[in-house]
Parts: structure tokens; sequence; C-alpha cells
């Protein structure tokens, strides 16, 4: 048994031969605490990893068995011991003072290695809290009337705010939150005072100066004198701390972290219609919870304190019911009508009927809201396991209960097929489930059997859900919806019922129209969208390439391997191309590993200076880099490895170095789209074969329509 130890203090240690046996059914450390005495104590060192030491003595001889006080570091360990085999002496001579010495006891390569498995609270969001921090907390609104019993033994309420909480200092004029931005954070004033802007800020105040769109004169004017150096750029595109760009604000140190500041905020806060919150107040809890975008731009307007919580804190805070009711009630009140409203399906309720839907609306969350965590290790399983694996929302052969609206994420219909379920299409934000059951079984008014769901709903990685009762819908939204929103089958029972009149043409044309679908045909656009064949289907959900709004699809029959695309990514972007021409594969088809401009950007989620954001008009997620830092968050959080960070120069090919620390300077590097360029994508326009499409498969007509041209 190989032996090491080490020591703390002042002291010196002498080990000789120790021995000792292992238990398995002990799997946590033991304390052995020696105060300098020399009586015996029998014990069983089971499952050691670390012997603690500590006394007043200046020397002390131990033997087996040990001359110790054993207790359990944890209450699982087993607290009887017994005499182990007796092994060889040992001596730790202890150089004045209280000591403590530790040695850890490693076993043979063939035995079992004993290891803690990571906690929960492994990584705590701030290591710097303290436990003066977490009381200072607790004596502040609202844990100061917060239940600790509401919470489990193994989350405690100090444990949430030590682990999943940060104090953050922020001055007048910083930026907190951007509108656009998605966060999984919310943040409450402690004190100071911050203001909510109601309208929206011009990009440039935000540090989210628009690139300009090249001419096709100036684009051949930047060909000709390109730099041989990669990666060149201005000094204004490599940070906003100069002169010539302060009109957009900087980038400063704000303790330990870089923030974002307004130029002139007093200014932009006075004349612009904005809502103050002060100690007590909680915003960007929407954001955070639901994955949705930031609504509004949140300013200091004094020196704040604020605590950032993380969302995996925020709802486990949800288990003491004041504050779960109180963030509910905020919720509905101010945002469940909103999301309701940007439904199609209800977009013509009268104002008293959907504030009974608002009130009966059930919210529930299905998966794991960190789905690019585990993003890596799912997509290489099976069909059949990752369907099993995936979180049953609705069961198909039951009889509906409620409407589902997806709210955000993504869900996968499927369907018995022998022993095992089969993708049928694919649910995503604003896409209802279950309509056409409910429809059938409120309209029918024959003796009939209700009719039961065709199909099983899942979540794939997250999904945020709408539950609306079935009773509610029938009384409150189906009267209110036009027969042309509504699916076939209830349509025509909505004829028969008396309840809508339309000629025997029109429903011969319906029936025309139902019976030219083909395999490729799309569901109505408020149940999801439908691939075919089923495999091409279950490899898009499978790979999450349904997430992509401008996915690069290559077409391997034309494909020649030229490599013209990746030439002409290189020649626009300053000789670094934005993507390799690799990625997954189904039969013809290859899905490129270039950024797809996805529909739940990762990648945008902390962010400390907003650097990464969509933009509103194109839909493009654009990296600003004046206000990069490049500190790799958004490298490290997208799953499809499409974002590289890449460091910059100048036209002489000097490099940027910052001035405090001579480290290099990075910034991420993605595809854009080329924005810039009057041709659009370079890639598409220079693929001689016509091989290369950028596509959203978010829908399933363009896909379709491209794989039709080439039949």
């Amino acid at each position: 048994m190989e032996q090491r130890h080490w020591m703390e203090g002042h002291l010196s240690a002498q080990t000789e031969g120790w021995s000792c046996r292992f238990l398995p059914h002990c799997l946590w450390p033991v304390r052995i605490l020696c105060d300098g005495r020399s009586d015996n104590a029998e014990c069983q060192v089971a499952d050691v990893k670390q012997l603690q030491f500590g006394g007043k003595s200046t020397r002390a001889e131990f033997q087996s068995p040990m001359v110790a006080d054993i207790q359990p570091v944890h209450q699982r360990c087993p607290s009887e011991f017994h005499k182990p085999p007796v092994g060889t002496a040992g001596q730790a001579h202890l150089d004045g003072g209280v000591a403590r010495g530790l040695t850890t006891i490693l076993m043979d390569n063939h035995e079992a290695i004993a290891v803690r498995r990571p906690e929960r609270w492994s990584e705590p969001m701030d290591a710097s809290m303290t436990d003066a921090d977490v009381r200072w907390l607790r004596s502040r609104q609202p844990f100061a009337s917060i239940d600790p019993k509401s919470f489990p033994r193994t989350m405690p309420l100090d444990g949430i705010l030590r682990n999943d909480c940060r104090i953050q200092r922020c001055e007048p004029g910083e930026i907190v939150v951007r509108e656009g931005d998605y966060g999984n954070s919310a943040f409450l004033v402690i004190a100071g005072s911050v203001r909510v802007l109601v309208g929206s800020l011009h990009p440039d105040q935000l540090g989210r100066t628009k690139a300009k769109r090249h001419t096709w004169g100036e684009t051949l004017l930047r060909f000709f004198r390109r730099s041989p150096f990669r990666e060149v750029r201005e000094p204004e595109d490599v940070t906003t701390n100069l002169d010539s760009v302060r009109k957009s604000g900087g980038v400063r140190q704000v303790d330990d972290r870089p923030a974002v500041f307004l130029q002139d905020s007093e200014v932009v806060l006075r004349e612009n219609e904005t809502v103050g919150l002060g100690p007590g107040e909680l915003f960007g809890e929407v954001a955070a919870m639901y994955r949705s975008p930031r609504t509004a731009t949140v300013i200091a307007e004094t020196e704040a304190t604020l605590l950032e919580i993380r969302w995996q804190g925020l709802r486990i805070l949800r288990r003491d019911k004041g504050f779960a009711d109180n963030q509910e009630a905020h919720y509905r009140k101010h945002w469940l009508p909103v999301h309701l409203r940007e439904i199609p399906l209800l977009r013509h309720l009268p104002e008293s009927s959907l504030a009974r839907v608002v009130e009966a609306t059930q919210l529930r969350s299905f998966g794991r809201m960190e789905w690019n965590a585990g993003y890596r290790r799912t997509r290489v399983l099976p069909v059949e396991q990752q369907i099993e694996s995936e979180p049953v929302v609705a069961s198909e052969g039951r009889v509906p209960t409620d409407l589902i609206i997806v709210r955000s994420g993504f869900a996968r219909l499927s369907q018995q097929y022998g022993a095992s379920h089969r993708t049928t299409a694919y649910l995503g934000k604003g896409h209802v489930f279950g309509l056409e059951e409910l429809s059938c079984n409120a309209l029918s008014v024959n003796v009939d059997p209700p009719r039961v769901l065709k199909q099983s709903l899942r979540a794939v990685g997250f999904l945020d859900a709408l539950f609306i009762p079935a009773e509610v819908f029938a009384a409150e939204i189906l009267p209110h919806v036009r027969r042309s929103e509504l699916p076939a089958a209830a349509a025509d029972l909505m004829i028969q019922s008396g309840s809508d009149r339309s000629s025997s043409g029109d429903r011969r044309r319906r029936r025309r129209e139902g019976s030219r679908a083909g395999d490729w045909k799309d569901l109505p656009s408020s149940t999801g969208q439908q691939f075919q064949p089923t495999g091409l289907l279950e490899f898009i959900v499978q790979n999450r390439l349904n997430n992509g709004r401008q996915a690069m699809v290559i077409d391997l029959h034309r494909c020649t391997r030229c490599d013209d695309c990746v030439k002409a990514c290189a020649a626009v972007h300053d000789g670094n191309p934005r993507f390799v021409r690799q990625g997954v594969t189904h039969e013809r088809l290859q899905f490129v590993q270039a950024c797809m401009q996805c529909t739940d950007p990762v990648c945008m989620i902390g962010c400390p200076t907003g650097a990464i954001a969509r933009d509103e008009e194109t839909g493009v997620v654009e990296i600003y880099e004046p206000i990069c830092v490049g500190c790799g968050t958004c490298a490290a959080s997208c799953p499809y490895e499409n974002i590289r960070m890449s460091e910059v120069f100048d036209s002489q090919g000097r490099g940027y170095r910052d001035v405090q620390t001579d480290k290099p300077i990075a910034k991420a590097t993605k595809c854009d789209l080329c924005s810039r360029q009057p041709s659009g994508p370079a890639c598409a326009s220079a693929c001689p074969h016509d091989a290369l499409v950028r596509i959203d498969l978010s829908e399933s007509e363009p896909l379709r329509m491209w794989l039709d041209q080439r039949s």
C-alpha cells in the first residue's frame, strides 16, 4: 500500500508502514483526532481518504491500533470500528504549537478507488461568498420573511444564498442588462436604485454599433487591399476605450468584472420614459426562468448593490410559498397575457375570455434547461434509447385534459411503432398540442367515446409549456377560433354541428387540398413541422438541428470537395474562414459546422458585456467586437462548437496585447452570414455546383423544395 503524507503548520513528519483495511459499506472519510494522549483505542479505518491529526504535544507516537479519538466526518459513515490487522508502528513528530498533518493513504491499482461524488454546489456562483455575506442577506427582504423550513436539508436557504447567488456592485450609468439579451439569472436590488427603460435604446448606445454593409465597389477595393495577415483589426474594432469611440460608452472594470457604461446616462434617463426599482424588487426573472430574451434595458441610477440569482437557485427559492406566490402573481399579471396574445390561435379572444384563460392556465417545465451540457452525450445514443430517455409530457392513447402550448424549447411528437416509438414531427415555440382531439371532443354531438391522443409528446432537451384545461378551452377559446385555423376533422364537425355554414364546394375544395398533401406536407402551423422520410426527421431532432434558422447544408451528390466555399469565406473574413467543411451526415446531406443562428442561442447566455446578440432586423447572432473581452464563454456554451476564439492583429501583423496583463487580445469569431457583403453568404455564392445552401431547419418547406429540385 502506497503512502503519501504532507503537513500544514510548523512540523515535520515521519511515517513508517501504516496498515489499514478498507470496508465497502463505508463511503465517507473518517477524521482521527489526537490530543497527545497515549492510551490505545481500537479502530477500523474504513475507506479512509484523509487522516487528520491535531494537538498541542511536541511529539506524538501512533501505533496500530492507533492512539486516537475517532469520529466520522459524515453521519452516513458507521460509528462502530473494529480492530484492524496489526501493522508497523508509525510516528509523526510535531515541532511546537498547534499543528495539523494530513496523511492520504492510496490503495493499490487493483483495488477499488473511493472518490467523492460531485455535488449540486461543487462550483458555487461566487466562491468569495462568506458566512457574513449570507447572514447579511438573511436580514434583508425578501429573505428575512422566507421560512427556512420550506427547503430540504440537502438544499438549505443558506446554501442557496452562498452557492447560487452573487453580490454585485454597480456604478452609476452601468448597463446591468440589455434588451434582447438571453440570461440565466435574475437580479434583486439590495441597496441603491436602478431604472428600467420603457423604450428601446439605439444599439450604438449599448456598444453594439451595427456594421455598415459594403457596396460592390468597397468590397472589390477591400479584396485588392487585403492584408497578408489573418484577423486584422483597426484599434476601434478592438476596444471602446479610445477617445474616438467614447460616444458609444466604454468597457471598464468594476471590482473584478468588466462592465459596459452608458455615455451621458443622466441625460438618457431624463429624456426617456423609465420605471424605478428600489431595494427588495426583483427583475429579470422571466427571462431567467422561461428562457426568453430580456424585454428591457436596466441601468444603474445610483451606486447600487444587486444580488444576482441564477435560475437554479431561483427555482429552489420557489419552494417558499410566499416567494413563489409573489413571483407567479407578477408573471400572471404582467407577462402571461402578453405571451398568450402572441399565439395566433388566441389573437381574437375578447378581454373577458383572456382573463379567465390567464387565471386557469398552469405553467410547467420539463427536462433540463441547460440541455447543451448533455448534448454531446445524448446525440450519439440510438434513436430508440434517446426517445425513451426524454420526459413524457402527454401519452398516446389517453384522453387529452389540456391544450398544451409550447412557450420555449422543443418537443418531439412520436407514435407507437412495434416495441418502440417513431418520430412524426417536432414542436417549437408557439406550437400547440392536442388541438384536434380537444376540438373534436368539444364539438361532437353524438355519444361516441371521446377521442384520444394520436401521438405522444416528449421534451427534447428542455421544454417550457402552458397548460389550458379542456373545459376552459371549450368555453373560452373554441367559440372565438376561426374554422380555417382548426384541423380538418374539427372543422367538419363544426359544420355538422351548425355552428358554421359553408358550401359543399368549400368542403370539396378542402378534401382536394388534403388529398394532394404529399409525404412532405407540413402539419398545420399550430401543431408543428413534419419531415419525410422519418429517418431524416429523427436525424434532425436527434442532433438538435431543428434549432437552426440558417443551417449550412451540402448536397454530397453534387459537392466535388473543391473547397471554394471555404476559400470564399476566408477571403471575406481576414484570411480566417468561419467554418470547417465537416459535420454530421444523413444519406446525401451534410450539415456543416457553421453557426446556424439558432432559435435558442445558448451561446448568448453568460456574456459579461452583451457582446453577442441577435440583430432584430436580420435575425443574425452577431458579435460586437469592440465590447468583446475574449472570455470564451460563448465558445464554451455553443453545443455545436461553431464559435472559436482568435487572436487579432493590426495591418502590420503586430498582435494586440492587454496593457494590464500583457496577454494577447482574442475575439470570438463565428459565421455572420456575411452581413457586410452585398452578395450575402459568400460560401453559397462561390459554390460552382449549387451544392451548398443556407436553410431554416425550423421549417420543413425550404428543405423540401431544395431537395425536390435535386430529385
